[in-house]
Formats: structure tokens, sequence, C-alpha cells
């Protein structure tokens, strides 16, 4: 009864678990995909109308396009004269500086040149004089030949080549005729001191005028009624259709702040596609790879991945932040595919577009664009274990985005192919982010707890780290673990099981005999130290190896799964040999079993049974006095018979089918191993 509440209250906290997993993805989606009345139509004109027929269902204008109502504003600005106030202030407060500056006679100039230079400075200051740098600002806003000049209450249109800058006023002062004996003694004077603007822009009536005449421009040339048909499905979309769509559209975005039912349908649409994708992957879960729920940072993963790219794809989107095909969305299925398996590589790829596509404006294109890039990247990348096979993938998704848009392109093309260059771009930098996939590998297998083949690869290199102090306190050990490794990495090979993970944990397997390398029999040099203590102490030594190995490889920092090869490769089992001896010895007393029992675990993978099997055969083979085909054959055979049934197998997703390969591997390379030489004849010389 205690067993089965206990049972019942673990399924309910798993579903419950998994309500709030599918619940809290949901609500993420949902909370950031954009909810602008945009629609959600992809239309070009020259190419036909891929939808139903669409029918006005309000009254809107048919508006200019944007190149028209420029050509029409700047044109009406060819006529459009800026304001410039006359400031008599400005000449008053010059002359009076200059005639307190100048001096009777000063410079070698006649007393009636002061006169002179009073009135010309007046009839320059009476034509006008202009700032160059406001005159420019208004010449760079397409201003027209003439200006306004306000003095007063009257407004004057004046040509703008008959007022001076400052330069030009200066100029004509000292070209003056009755100045051109004493020009130089003039240009001592710093006369261009004395020469300010006194044509001040009007910036607030400019502007208002300019806008009054711009106020003339119509935006629209027309107007739909309600139930008027825009566009048939198949209608190649003309100039004055595309007009039409986009005034539509643009209607539509105008009347989105305004209809709250309209908020609400498109709420709760989006809540109805994203529940449908999230519950149909969670439902190929259920079915499918229900193991997957057992490995709670396999699950996190996948339901990540499937909430972070929509999410970013819906803050692109709603700021309007590039392009989404910017996003290297095929590092998703890499990831699943390298640490879990193709099919959910596509399930998730899928569930992952289809969630995203609810946010951006061209669904079609992007769904087919993006699907295909995934399934490129599961195909061209089954592991990940060097740079060049990430850029070979970059390469590879890159050419298929090109070539599929191009093929999208060519199917909607009527007269002549419309081709937006910028995706080319696009996708060419999509490529290069895709290349990120190899550093953030390590990020991934860091968060969610997986071993990829770029670590495993690292981690069977035997020049450094725990592998190289293996090799040199127990050598012996060191040569057996390489033996064992390259027989179960065979067996692997030969039945679809991992080879790198078996191999790189059979160099691990056995790192604890360190700690007392000389009690186990290929680290000894002819004396057995097991000679001088009890059979329990031998086996507690024996089976301390295993416990220490784990010590080590949490001092290490070792992977989970290769600290599983370290505890499985005895499983449960018993160090016979003392077990039989001290049972021997004390024949008429009931034996506790427990002091010459490994601790285990049962291996619980197709890889941690080959270790066992290749371990165990390995080590059994080197009491062979003669090897001969037979006799290893029938070292194989009772070994791994033994195994079976023992019931270490009983716990691991491997089948008879495999056991039977593993044992004709066996027998092969050991047969290769232990080959007999020839015996070379004697040279009498």
């Amino acid at each position: 009864m205690k067993l089965s509440s206990y049972s019942k209250g673990h399924r309910l906290r798993n579903l419950a678990t998994r309500a709030l997993l599918v619940v809290g993805t949901i609500a993420i989606i949902v909370w950031f995909l954009p909810r602008t009345a945009q629609q959600h139509f992809h239309y070009d004109t020259g190419k036909p109308w891929p939808y139903a027929t669409l029918i006005a269902k309000f009254e809107f204008p048919i508006y200019k396009s944007d190149e028209a109502v420029k050509a029409e504003k700047d044109s009406l600005m060819q006529y459009f004269e800026p304001y410039y106030t006359h400031n008599d202030d400005v000449e008053k407060l010059q002359t009076a500086r200059l005639l307190a500056d100048m001096k009777d006679d000063a410079d070698g100039l006649p007393r009636s040149f002061n006169a002179a230079i009073v009135e010309k400075l007046h009839e320059l200051y009476e034509t006008g004089i202009i700032n160059k740098k406001a005159w420019k600002t208004t010449e760079d806003n397409d201003t027209a030949q003439h200006v306004r000049v306000v003095s007063g209450k009257q407004a004057i249109s004046v040509r703008v080549d008959s007022v001076y800058t400052t330069m030009a006023a200066y100029e004509k002062l000292l070209d003056d005729p009755q100045f051109a004996d004493h020009r130089q003694e003039l240009q001592k004077l710093n006369l261009n001191e004395y020469i300010a603007p006194n044509l001040m822009y009007d910036k607030d009536r400019s502007e208002a005028e300019q806008n009054d005449l711009l106020s003339g421009v119509a935006m629209a040339t027309g107007t739909v009624v309600p139930g008027q048909r825009i566009v048939d499905r198949g209608q190649i979309v003309d100039v004055e259709t595309y007009r039409m769509l986009n005034s539509y559209e643009r209607e539509l975005n105008r009347r989105s702040s305004a209809s709250d039912t309209e908020m609400l349908y498109r709420l709760s649409g989006q809540l109805l596609i994203v529940t449908i994708l999230v519950l149909l992957f969670t439902t190929y879960l259920q079915l499918f790879r229900r193991d997957y729920f057992d490995k709670p940072r396999s699950i996190m993963m996948l339901y990540a991945i499937i909430t972070i790219f929509p999410v970013v794809t819906s803050l692109m989107v709603s700021h309007a932040i590039l392009s989404v095909y910017l996003i290297p969305f095929a590092i998703a299925p890499i990831f699943v595919r390298v640490f879990m398996d193709s099919r959910t590589a596509f399930i998730t790829h899928t569930t992952m577009i289809l969630a995203s596509a609810v946010a951006v404006k061209y669904q079609y294109e992007f769904i087919i664009i993006q699907l295909l890039g995934g399934l490129i990247a599961i195909y061209s990348l089954r592991e990940l274990s060097n740079r060049a096979q990430v850029f070979k993938t970059a390469i590879f998704v890159t050419t298929g985005y090109v070539l599929v848009y191009f093929a999208l392109q060519l199917m909607q093309a009527s007269d002549e192919i419309t081709i937006d260059r910028d995706m080319f771009s696009y996708f060419i930098f999509g490529g290069i982010l895709l290349l990120l996939a190899y550093p953030l590998m390590y990020l991934i297998e860091k968060t969610f707890g997986f071993t990829s083949n770029v670590t495993l690869f690292e981690l069977s290199n035997t020049n450094k780290g725990l592998l190289r102090d293996l090799s040199e306190v127990a050598p012996g050990t060191f040569q057996h673990s390489i033996t064992v490794g390259n027989l179960a990495s065979e067996i692997a090979n030969r039945i679809g099981a991992n080879a790198l993970l078996v191999r790189t944990g059979a160099l691990y397997h056995d790192i604890g005999k360190m700690t007392d390398p000389v009690f186990f029999t290929e680290n000894q040099a002819g004396v057995n130290p097991h000679d001088n203590i009890p059979y329990t102490e031998s086996a507690r030594i024996v089976i301390n190896h295993v416990t220490e190995g784990i010590k080590m490889a949490e001092r290490y920092n070792l992977p989970v799964i290769i600290k599983n090869f370290i505890l499985t490769h005895h499983g449960k089992g018993m160090a016979k040999y003392f077990y039989i001896k001290y049972k021997s010895e004390h024949e008429n007393e009931e034996i506790d079993a427990t002091p010459f029992t490994y601790p285990g675990p049962n291996p619980f993978t197709r890889e941690q049974a080959l270790l066992m099997m290749a371990d165990g055969v390995e080590a059994a083979s080197r009491s062979l006095s003669e090897y001969t085909e037979e006799n290893i054959k029938q070292v194989v055979e009772r070994i791994i018979d033994t195994q079976v049934a023992e019931g270490y197998f009983a716990e691991c997703p491997i089948t008879f089918r495999d056991i039977a390969l593993a044992k004709s591997t066996l027998i092969e390379r050991l047969k290769s191993i232990y080959h007999t030489r020839i015996t070379y004849p004697e040279d009498k010389d």
C-alpha cells in the first residue's frame, strides 16, 4: 500500500511538472508575439496573388506611393519662398562701431572717405546681407530662386542673387570705383568686422508657409468602398493593385489601436496555435521519447529551444530590428541531433519554426526556407567533433537557403524575376552565425549536463591529465584500459552503439587502481602483496578501486556519463577469487557476501554493458596458458554467459543479437592479438 501511494504521488508530481512546463512555454511565447493589425500577406508587382479573393471590409483611400508623393512635394517646393526679416538695428550698431573706431586721416585715407564708407555700407545693408550658413541650409531644403524679405508689415519677394552674403558684401565694398586708389589702405581697416547679416531667417513663418504649401498635395487618388473586390486568387498584381493592397494594410494598421475586439481575436488565435504546437511536441515526447522525461536537463533544453527562438523572432519583428533571417535557426536542430537523436531534432525544429512563423509577415516563405535549412543541418552534421564539420554544415545550410529562396521566386515570377538581393546577405550572415555552434557546445554541455564528442575526444587524449598520470603510476592498468577500449569500441561499431563514448569510458574505468597499483595483477612484477593479507582485506582493496575512481573523477570534474562507466564496469558482481578462497577456509560458517560485493549499479546502457564484457574477457584471457582458437572461444563464451546468467544486463537495452555479435567480435580480436607466431630457424654461424 505504501509503495502504491508513493508511485501514485510520484506520477502526480511528474504530471504537474510537465503541465507547468507546457503552460510556461505557451505563456512565454504568446506574451512576446506581436499583436499589431498588420496583415501577413506576401505580394509583389508582377507576381500572382497566392491567397483567396480579398474583399474590402471597410472604406479606405488608395494612397499614392511614397515616390509619387515625394515627386509632387519636390515640384511644389520649387515655388516655395522662405521668409527673412529685415533687421534695421544691425546697420545702426555696425555703423556706430565703425565711426567710433575711425580716426581722421587714419592709415593715409582722406577724411572724406569716412562718409563715403558709411554711405556704401548703408547701400549694402539696404539691399540686404544674409547669413551664409543659413542660406546654405535653405538651399539644402530645395528653396526657390526667391526669398521673401519682411520689413514692417510688408513681405517683398526678392531674388536670391540680389542680396549679399557677408563675404560678397565685403568684396562689393572694396571693388567700388571711388575706392580704387586706396584699396590697400581700406583692407587694413578690417571693414569685414562691420559687415553682419541683417536678413534673419524666420523659421516659424517659413515652416508654416511650407506646411501650407505641401498640405495641398493629395495623399490618395481614389477610394475603395466596402464589398469591393481588391484582388482574386491567381491574379497578377499590377501597380494599381499593389497600391490598393498596400493602402488596405496601412488602413488596418491605423485602425488596430481602436479595436479591442480585433486584438482579442488575434490573441486568441495566437494562443490556440501555440498551444496546439506545444501539445503536439509534448505528445511526441510522451509517445516516442518518454525516456527523456527521466532526464530533466534534456527536457529543459528541448523546451528552452522551442521558447527562445520564437521569443527572439517576436522581438525582432516587434521592434523592426533587421531581418529574422539573421537568426541562425539551424543551430537548434544541430544541438538536438548531436546530443539526442535526429527524429527529435526534426520535430523540435519544426515546432520551433511554426511557432516563430506566427510572428513573421511572410509565413509561407519563412517556413519553407527554415524547414529545409534545418533538414540540411540534420543530415550534414551527425556528430560534432571538430570545427571543419561546423564550417561545412554552415556552407550547406547557406547554399540551401539561397537555392530555396531562388526557387520560390521562380515559382512566383511572371514576366521577369524579382529578387531581393538583401536576402542573400541575410543568408550569408546567418550562415556565419551558425559557426557559433562549436563554441556554444561548451555552454550547452555545462548548462544541461550533456557530453559532446568534442569533449570525449579531449578526454581520450592519453598525453595529458588523468590518463597521463595513469600511464606513469599504473602502466599495466593503462595498457589494460587501452586494450579494453579497443575491444569495446570494435563491438560498438558492429552493433551501432557509441564507439567513441565506450572507448573513452574504458580509458577511465580503472583509474581508481592508481591508489594501490601493486595490488592488481597487471601492475605486479613477481611479488603479490595479497599473499600476506587476509582475503577480506584483499577484497576490500580490489573493490575499493571503484570508489577511489569516483573520487578521482569528481576531483578532475569528469562528466557524469564517464563516472557511470567507473561505477558499472563490475556492476554488483563479486571479487570471486577472494570470496571462494575465504569460503573454502570457512566451510562450516555462514559467509556474508557483502564485503566481497562491488557497490554497483549494474550497467544500464549498451555502452556500459559492452565495457563490462570487454573488461571481463580481456582480464580472463591473460590467464590462458595457451592461446588457441578453442581456448579463446571458451573464455569468451564462459565470461559473457556468466554475466548474462547473473543478471548484470537485465537493466540495459541490449539484445541477444548484440551479445552474439559481441562474442564473435571479441573472439576475432583476441585471436588477432594472441595469434601464434612462426618459429624462426637458428643461424648456426
